[in-house]
């Protein structure tokens, strides 16, 4: 993590690709990835989605992150982004209730978000869209996510690094 002009820039692993509705996983132990699930017909990932490496969520995996960018990655991409902030919420799977937030970044070299800084400089409609395919996808799983309160930009980066 490095201090770029008042932002955090993060190495982040993109695990599946803006538009693929095939959902892959990364295995630390054989160190590759792997074909985890394919979404209901219909649905695909409106960004790259990936881990921020190093860290821990509730569910035992590294923490989820979303890429805001008009460009696609592919699994195993490192990317550069700022982080925007975090959408914060609680799945729950049969009767186990766990935290599985979801951050936000931007990559660094868009030119399209360039200038976003914090979730507040998106528009609500994207982020309740973003919200809305997290929801529809866990729900065909049989799965229910309750969103809590978003963090901006500051807050998410305090979360991490606490």
């Amino acid at each position: 993590m490095q201090l770029i002009a008042k932002h955090i820039l993060m190495d982040i692993i993109i695990e599946t690709p803006k538009g693929s509705r095939q959902k892959y996983t990364y295995e630390k132990e054989s160190k590759l990835f792997r074909l985890k699930k394919v979404l209901a017909p219909g649905l695909v990932f409106p960004y790259d989605f990936g881990f921020i490496p190093g860290t821990k969520g509730e569910d035992g995996d590294p923490l989820d992150i979303l890429v805001i960018s008009e460009y696609h990655g592919f699994p195993g991409c490192i990317m550069d982004v700022r982080i925007a902030g975090c959408l914060q919420a609680t799945q729950t799977a049969g009767k186990h209730t766990y935290r599985n937030d979801r951050y936000i970044g931007i990559l660094e070299q868009s030119s399209v978000f360039e200038n976003i800084a914090t979730l507040s400089d998106l528009p609500d409609t994207l982020i309740d869209s973003i919200k809305l395919f997290f929801s529809t996808y866990l729900q065909a799983e049989g799965k229910l996510v309750q969103w809590e309160t978003d963090l901006n930009a500051r807050q998410a980066v305090e979360k991490l690094t606490s």
